[in-house]
């Protein structure tokens, strides 16, 4: 079957089988005269312990998959002001230069180079309207455009209008409707994945927003889930569905905090393209299983909104720190991720379906 032709699941699980075969997981008796013209067999009594080692096998390799191309992305949004070439990211990927292209390609659904030029001006999107008194240049630099005229040539493919009109567009959007739509519901998705409690309302109160503070945080390891889909009740799902199930089984219930990371802007990045990861804090040597994998929260200087209040309501103070807070702060957006930190003790009010959490950004000098 060629590339072209090839599904996800068969070039995977073709690499995978490959891989069984390298590390010797098909246990064969020796192919003498006696077996010319037929097939090897197994040895009498293996076959149970062998269908159980490569299912075993398959999950470690997947996961393996799954944890480097992980890598990749977080590699790329640490960088997108660099130039990154197929070599150096194969390097990080630790796949040859080779066949790294190909296994991008299927496990994303799109090419290398097409998923850096759209990252590249889906962050620039963002940016742009988070720091409006940010030059369009510098804008441009920061996500590893080498002038004014090549970013625009991209912004405009890929959003039909240049930097400029499209920050002057999200800023009359911004003032005229508080409400981020969907955005709204993205966010918060953790406290609604509540362990025997009730799922939380929309009861809106524009009052409930508190002071922001800087502090430094420390890194944090945490283990995670990842979602890939629409934001919303999907993300509410999967909390409930996925995450709650596998955190039981890992015994991380309340008394561990936890985070929910989201890497895209659903009103710039496709639905079917959003990434959503489903947190919870970990120990350094916290062994990772079913599906999750490790990986660290960057620590630094974070920009902290102390939330209380409803679904509805953390949406519009995420609204409120990005659009009137942070332009007026002498601050901006670094590539870590933004997120919700649930601490261990963060209330949740049965009657009237408060909660408790830290929305964080992280900030550097402008």
């Amino acid at each position: 079957m060629g590339y072209a032709a090839a599904s996800v699941s068969d070039y995977f699980l073709l690499a995978m089988h490959q891989h069984f075969w390298a590390c010797g997981r098909y246990v064969l008796l020796p192919y003498n005269n006696r077996f010319k013209g037929r097939r090897p067999r197994l040895r009498r009594g293996r076959a149970l312990n062998l269908s159980v080692r490569c299912s075993m096998a398959s999950h470690d390799s997947r996961s393996e998959y799954e944890s480097r191309m992980h890598r990749v992305l977080e590699h790329i949004d640490q960088h997108l002001d660099q130039s990154l070439d197929l070599n150096s990211l194969a390097e990080v990927a630790h796949f040859s230069s080779f066949h790294f292209h190909r296994l991008f390609s299927a496990w994303m659904g799109e090419t290398l180079g097409d998923y850096l030029r759209r990252r590249r001006v889906e962050i620039a999107a963002m940016r742009l309207a988070a720091q409006p008194r940010t030059r369009v240049l510098n804008i441009a630099l920061s996500v590893g455009f080498g002038s004014a005229e090549a970013f625009t040539r991209a912004f405009k493919n890929r959003f039909g209008c240049s930097p400029t009109a499209w920050r002057e567009q999200q800023y009359s959007l911004r003032n005229a409707n508080s409400n981020f739509g969907q955005v709204n519901s993205k966010h918060s998705q953790a406290e609604r994945a509540t362990f025997g409690e009730h799922d939380i309302s929309q009861n809106p109160n524009k009052e409930n927003i508190v002071k922001v503070s800087l502090i430094e945080r420390q890194p944090t390891t945490i283990a995670y889930l990842r979602h890939l889909g629409p934001y919303g009740e999907p993300i509410a799902r999967f909390w409930q569905e996925t995450y709650v199930p596998w955190a039981i089984m890992n015994k991380l219930g309340k008394g561990h905090a936890r985070y929910g990371i989201a890497y895209d802007d659903p009103s710039i990045t496709a639905p079917d393209q959003c990434r959503y990861d489903a947190c919870a804090e970990v120990s350094p040597d916290f062994m990772a299983t079913g599906g999750a994998l490790k990986m660290t929260i960057p620590g630094g200087k974070y920009a902290v909104l102390n939330f209380k209040g409803t679904v509805e309501q953390v949406g519009e103070a995420w609204g409120a720190l990005l659009r009137d807070w942070l332009p007026s702060s002498g601050l901006q957006l670094d590539a870590r991720p933004c997120f919700e930190y649930y601490p261990k003790d963060a209330a949740f009010d049965c009657e009237t379906e408060e909660f408790e959490c830290e929305i964080c950004i992280p900030v550097v000098p402008l």
